[in-house]
């Protein structure tokens, strides 16, 4: 691919892809939907919990168990760090889960991983790479544009759902599903750009990606059924948790730090995860079917 090609990727449409999503999710957002933190904070609580706090370090363990080379140990916490997005909604609208619950704990990592990024990947960078092989990267230029990319596109969105309520109405029946096709669309460009490292490192990084997309649901599952949360609670924090933002680990890999090699972690895990959310949704679907028929057959 021509590398004119890559740079206008790059530095334009992965860019607009993350800003199009952002305010895609700004739409769908009003002030009555922050009332989930007060009727459930126990799920919200939880649920940025395994997100904000347990991630990383989990994300840490499983690179040094499967002994990742910086580049893909890099890779696979900057998907670790990166809050959740509009693909974790949309299956959870489509697993019949708490959606409600899942837009505020989406929307609630996007805003706080807009400070936390940049000084955790700072500190990611320093770990695993030698002196002098460190990529090039600037805390406060990163939390600015991370800002530009995340909160300004979700306060417009959120501004015009409350002033002009039908034309956000009208703009998300196109600009949501539109914005799907942009994630799949910056996943399957940073699966093409970083092909021959992806099929080269493919049996390598890939269980690694799916033991930490795996585990990470499992976290979800574990602090809910702590939290003694009901079935679609429980089910909308393990999506939460294991489904992360992959068009912002994009941007973070191939816009900002300007390295291909960091994309082919989170690109093989933006693949992997829905696959293994479709499968934890048809488990509990499996589940709840079997406990009706169960309840069915008893006298």
């Amino acid at each position: 691919m021509p590398n004119e090609i890559v740079a206008l990727v790059n530095t334009a449409v992965v860019p607009i892809g993350l800003v199009a999503i952002m305010f895609s999710m700004g739409l769908s957002l009003t002030a009555n939907d922050f009332r989930e933190v007060a009727r459930n904070p126990r799920a919200v609580f939880g649920g940025l919990a395994g997100q904000l706090v347990l991630l990383p370090p989990l994300a840490i363990a499983v690179a040094w168990l499967f002994r990742l080379p910086p580049e893909m140990a890099t890779g696979l916490f900057i998907l670790a760090i990166c809050p959740g997005g509009i693909t974790s909604n949309a299956i959870t609208y489509a697993a019949k889960a708490n959606v409600a619950l899942a837009v505020v704990l989406t929307t609630a990592s996007s805003l706080v991983t807009v400070f936390t990024i940049p000084l955790l990947l700072n500190w990611a960078l320093t770990h695993y790479f030698v002196a002098g092989e460190i990529p090039p990267l600037s805390v406060p230029k990163t939390m600015l544009q991370l800002a530009q990319m995340t909160l300004m596109p979700v306060a417009l969105g959120m501004a015009i759902r409350a002033w002009r309520p039908a034309a956000a109405a009208r703009m998300t029946v196109w600009l949501r599903p539109a914005s799907l096709v942009v994630l799949i669309a910056v996943i399957a460009f940073s699966v093409a750009v970083s092909a021959q490292l992806v099929l080269d490192n493919l049996l390598y990084a890939g269980p690694a990606a799916f033991v930490l997309n795996a585990a990470s649901m499992g976290v979800g599952l574990v602090i809910a059924r702590g939290l003694s949360l009901d079935r679609n609670d429980t089910l909308t924090v393990a999506i939460e948790v294991g489904i992360h933002n992959a068009t912002m680990a994009t941007f973070l890999s191939l816009s900002v730090l300007k390295d291909i090699a960091l994309a082919i972690t989170p690109t093989i895990y933006g693949v992997i995860m829905v696959i293994n959310a479709g499968l934890l949704v048809r488990l509990f679907r499996a589940l709840a079917t079997r406990r009706a028929q169960s309840a069915g057959a008893t006298p």
